[in-house]
């Protein structure tokens, strides 16, 4: 399949994949100092829980939490969908597989959100080792990922 797509254009889509899973990685950390956060709050007694609830770390952590969520399906079709577009096929390996697995933990990780609300343990230890084991694949990702565009600038 072909698509309309100018041929100057088709190679740099390429990199918008990876640039914006290198801006997620950085959120994907932040995301987890807010995390910190909120259970240092949690935790805090007196004062110095009323000084952390000024920083809104629940919050924060949410909204970083639901744009990192829609930015790694968006990220992992659009890098899909390019992949496919200049080559005609997707290529099923390590990276692949990785990136969708991330892409469905990172959803059932953020379905948890009501438990956690409501106080379920079960449900916030299973949040923190899914974004623990996600971050630890987003790491390895973006290792793997910059040998794929290395193999891209190769072949330009």
């Amino acid at each position: 399949m072909d698509l309309p797509i100018p041929a100057s254009i088709k190679p740099w889509l390429n990199f918008f994949h990876p640039l914006l899973m290198w801006v997620l990685l950085g959120l994907s950390v932040y995301a987890m100092y807010l995390g910190v956060q909120i259970r240092r709050t949690r935790e805090a007694q007196g004062d110095t829980k009323k000084e952390l609830i000024k920083g809104k770390f629940n919050l924060k952590h949410h909204q970083i939490g639901s744009l990192l969520l829609a930015l790694m399906v968006l990220g992992t079709i659009g890098g899909m969908g390019v992949t496919y577009i200049n080559n005609g096929k997707l290529f099923v390996g390590p990276h692949l597989l990785a990136g969708l697995g991330m892409t469905a933990m990172i959803a059932v990780s953020a379905s948890l959100t009501p438990y956690m609300q409501k106080g379920a343990d079960w449900a916030r230890v299973s949040h923190i080792a899914l974004n623990t084991l996600i971050l630890g694949l987003f790491a390895w990702q973006a290792v793997t990922g910059m040998e794929i565009v290395q193999r891209i600038i190769s072949n330009m």
